[in-house]
């Protein structure tokens, strides 16, 4: 049984790994927040001790779990719900993004139901579901967005066959110029640092910064050196890291009227082969090597391997390719001379083209057959970036930090969420799991880090973010897994407990359809709204949905989402593809009927974790740990180096329905009740 708040005492912060002096003096101090917080609600017992910061970033993490739990001892999640550990005020709530419109259009829209920010905000999320026009009309207005033509107006549903609608009708406008310019509102001008960096081994080195005049600059000299090599509308590839000169392409590729075609720089030859071939790519910007750790891996080889496509290549290091090329090819060097020619190379004139017109090419993981090709029009950049600045609140002189890669939604969404918003974009070209990102984090004035939850946990664990000072940091986001408690735990208390904003979508939509939001209490781990616009319900096994009532079941959107994906470009949108993992290890072994792969997160949080059912032939034997080796083998030079199976299961059949569809939930059912068994013994 766990002690109390009330009972730990001296002795237990001492084998948390205080001092006996320190233990002394916290025991002082806890007592002290512990009496005078407003009753002795377990909530407002930790909001006391938040407050009062109690508990700080350098303190033994041994410590933090003990206050924490023992604040929350006696706490019922059943009838409670989760233990909350953030609380806004209503004068900070006054002072984010989504507050401030609240408090400037809420009783004109709300009328005299309007009481403030947080106790209105559940009542201005439905009405922008119910009346979306309304708000978008506000919110464009907050977002660097500036149309060449403006639209007729903002949603038009004649058009039945849409189940969306249509969205900014005749509407006119280039993505990255609205990216590029300076602004009175959001304040952008030409000195704005738009982009901090530094790469991976140089810890002590000055942060690299960039203004908006030299990123529109640099993104106007590479535009001019796209027309020198492509044709207009030709679809071109990025596959390397998030750089500084990633993200000049990115937007210079759309400045120029071109499409980018994302792709993911872990993806074997196979994969990069697909998706070019999928979306159709006239050529590819790539780096000779990736380096990670002072250990160089091979990039350019795969992509050459890939395909015979053009190459544009950029060095890892240095200012020449550290590899030789192919005769089509050209060094990045090479590729910027072609724009010499240009008597103004350092200024274009963008390409401007109706709003549903696409801009970028991304694709789903591929765990189901092969990856869909998903086009993201000019609406989807303005979705993600309203979506970041109303819940993650992203503001004018943040610095935004989230280790991701273009060739994954993160990317875009970071970009533009930074970029629309007047926030400055923060990168580390290197591995984010050790201590030079977060000394990058530390130093560079980072005030909204995202994660995912397994660097998270990396970070907690190796005790390799020890000794910085995140305090700067008002704010984090997670996406990308299920995210754990007392790993949470940890990352919150760094910037003495500010928010981790949880954050559920994808990339068909542009964004995250729900998550938190800085004007309600957060719990470890949960979200706590649908986002702004989106109305959603929770569909039972017959696809009936649940009302009012805790539930576990699919979720279904309401069609009018701004910003959505309506096509795909290799698949039928309403269909389901067969599962490419499976096809796979089907042609592992001779002895195998069938495969069923399914993938389910741990008990404990982090990345999900992928199971292979097999159905052997008649006759057939097979141990399932050979299996798995075959399977993780087969994957990897196949699929994805990075995947691997957790775990393979032999089974006499598989579930089925009456038309002999196979029941992934009652398989993916199972293996939770298993995992949650196995987590107990």
């Amino acid at each position: 049984m766990r002690k109390g708040i009330s009972e730990v005492g001296v002795e237990d912060f001492v084998k948390a790994g205080l001092t006996i002096e320190e233990a002394k003096e916290f025991q002082r101090v806890l007592k002290e927040a512990v009496f005078g917080a407003k009753g002795s609600d377990p909530r407002e017992v930790w909001r006391s001790l938040v407050a009062q910061r109690v508990l700080k970033p350098w303190h033994p993490h041994a410590l933090h779990q003990l206050v924490y739990y023992s604040v929350y001892a006696n706490w019922d999640s059943l009838t409670n719900g989760p233990p909350l550990y953030w609380f806004p005020s209503l004068d900070q709530s006054k002072h984010t993004n989504l507050g401030r419109l609240m408090e400037k259009y809420g009783s004109k829209l709300l009328e005299t139901s309007y009481k403030d920010p947080i106790t209105s905000f559940s009542h201005f999320q439905n009405f922008s579901v119910q009346h979306p026009e309304a708000y978008w009309s506000i919110v464009l207005k907050e977002l660097s967005v500036s149309f060449h033509e403006a639209p007729k107006y903002i949603l038009d549903t004649s058009n039945k066959s849409k189940h969306g609608g249509t969205w900014f009708p005749g509407s006119v406008l280039n993505i990255a110029e609205c990216c590029l310019l300076p602004r009175t509102h959001p304040r952008k001008e030409d000195d704005s640092v738009a982009v901090v960096w530094r790469d991976e081994g140089c810890d002590d080195s000055n942060i690299h910064h960039m203004t908006l005049k030299e990123l529109r600059e640099r993104v106007m000299l590479v535009a001019n050196a796209l027309d020198a090599v492509f044709s207009k509308g030709d679809a071109i590839a990025i596959d390397m890291p998030m750089t500084i000169n990633a993200v000049i392409i990115y937007l210079a590729i759309i400045l120029a009227g071109f499409i980018v075609v994302s792709i993911a720089d872990s993806f074997a030859a196979k994969e990069i082969a697909t998706r070019l071939r999928v979306s159709k790519a006239k050529g590819i910007f790539t780096q000779d090597f990736i380096l990670r750790g002072g250990r160089k891996f091979p990039l350019y080889s795969r992509v050459v391997e890939a395909a015979p496509y053009k190459a544009i290549v950029l060095p890892v290091i240095g200012n020449d390719v550290g590899i030789q090329l192919r005769e089509q090819d050209l060094s990045w060097k090479e590729f910027l001379s072609g724009a010499n020619h240009h008597p103004r190379s350092n200024n274009y004139i963008p390409v401007y083209q109706p709003v549903e017109s696409v801009i970028n090419i991304l694709f789903s993981s591929g765990t189901t057959g092969e990856p869909k090709a998903i086009p993201w029009t000019q609406l989807s950049p303005i979705r993600c970036a309203a979506d970041s600045w109303a819940h993650i609140d992203v503001q004018v002189g943040d610095v935004f930090c989230w280790p991701t890669n273009l060739g994954w939604v993160m990317g875009p969404i970071l970009l533009y969420s930074c970029f629309l918003s007047g926030a400055t974009l923060a990168l580390y070209h290197g591995s984010p799991l050790g201590h030079g990102f977060g000394k990058f984090v530390q130093d560079a004035g980072v005030t909204i880090l995202g994660t995912v939850p397994s660097i998270v946990k990396a970070w907690k664990n190796t005790e390799c973010m020890k000794g910085l000072d995140w305090t700067r940091i008002k704010s984090f986001g997670s996406t990308g897994e299920a995210s754990n408690v007392d790993d949470d735990l940890w990352l919150s208390s760094q910037s003495y407990y500010n928010p981790i904003i949880e954050c559920c979508g994808g990339t068909e939509l542009a964004s995250s359809y729900i998550q938190g939001c800085p004007l309600q209490p957060q719990a470890f781990g949960t979200f706590s709204t649908a986002s702004m616009t989106t109305g959603f319900v929770i569909l039972d096994e017959h696809g009936i949905p649940y009302h009012d009532q805790a539930c576990v079941g699919e979720v279904g959107l309401f069609p009018l989402y701004m910003g959505a994906t309506e096509r795909l470009l290799n698949a039928d949108h309403d269909e389901t593809s067969s599962v490419e993992i499976e096809r796979v290890c089907d042609r592992a072994d001779e002895c195998i009927l069938e495969t069923a792969a399914i993938s389910v997160a741990p008990v404990d949080g982090g990345p999900e974790q992928l199971f292979i059912f097999v159905v052997l032939k008649k006759g057939s034997s097979i141990e399932p740990d050979k299996l798995k080796i075959l399977f993780s083998r087969t994957i990897q030079s196949n699929l994805n180096p990075l995947f691997k199976v957790n775990y393979v299961k032999i089974v006499p059949e598989f579930p089925r329905t009456a038309s002999n569809k196979l029941l992934r939930r009652v398989l993916r059912d199972q293996m939770k009740h298993e995992l949650s068994t196995w987590s107990k013994i």
